[in-house]
């Protein structure tokens, strides 16, 4: 589904895309997800992402809440796209 903006209003479209395309887009969203969460990992000396989410939680480690916060949007949009998989593969 895309949304379009035209003279202010919000339009939704459908757009019909081949199940082979949307699972190529998918695994390579996944992919660039794995490498940020990676990244944000290696700059914390970090292997584990819910041990450092609990550390910048808890304040064990200081000014990590930026990168505390974009960790757990990458995780999420991570999980969306496992369950999307998910619903395809059943």
């Amino acid at each position: 589904m895309v949304n379009l903006i035209e003279d202010g209003v919000c339009k939704m479209t459908t757009v019909r895309v081949e199940k082979e395309l949307a699972k190529e887009l998918v695994d390579l969203k996944l992919k660039f997800l794995y490498e940020e969460i990676d990244k944000i990992l290696k700059k914390w000396e970090y292997e584990e992402a819910s041990k450092f989410l609990i550390d910048a939680r808890n304040g064990t480690i200081a000014e990590a809440e930026d990168d505390a916060i974009t960790l757990r949007h990458l995780l999420d949009q991570r999980e969306q796209l496992f369950s999307l998989k998910k619903e395809w593969n059943d």
